[in-house]
């Protein structure tokens, strides 16, 4: 189960469950999505954090050194998955990150996913806005292992 954040032309934000990323692209290549409060068909995903329903509830209190050798393989690919995905899926507005975010969240410029960098106090100020913001340090690509 992928459970999607979207977002119509009309900014009305609503969470969308699906059993796997196909089944949401031919749902939505199929016109099959609409917003729940205007009804447009015109949806689009907003940049979220993968969500995974199923597998073990609970990790083993003591693992292995294989074990444990295979989960940072899988943890260093996850990683890595979710940078190429924000940097695919994100304009880069770079030093310009905090006035863009307040121009896009008083909808003075078009919604768009957007990355960039902010001090610790633009982004606390960006927060008590109500302005949803998340670090997420890159490291340089050569880093990635």
């Amino acid at each position: 189960m992928i459970i999607y954040e979207l977002i119509c032309p009309k900014r009305h934000r609503f969470e969308g469950w699906f059993s796997s990323a196909e089944d949401f692209d031919g749902q939505k290549d199929g016109g099959l999505l609409s917003c729940p409060s205007c009804g447009r068909h015109d949806i689009e995903k907003l940049l979220t954090a993968k969500i995974r329903t199923s597998g073990p509830d609970l990790l083993p209190a003591v693992r292995d050194e294989q074990g444990a050798a295979q989960d940072n393989t899988q943890e260093s690919g996850d990683l890595q998955e979710l940078i190429e995905y924000v940097l695919m899926n994100t304009e880069n507005v770079g030093r310009e990150f905090a006035s863009e975010a307040r121009r896009i969240h008083h909808h003075e410029t078009p919604y768009r996913n957007i990355r960039g960098t902010a001090s610790r106090r633009e982004t606390e100020e960006l927060l008590e806005e109500g302005i949803p913001v998340m670090a997420l340090p890159i490291p340089p690509q050569s880093d990635w292992h």
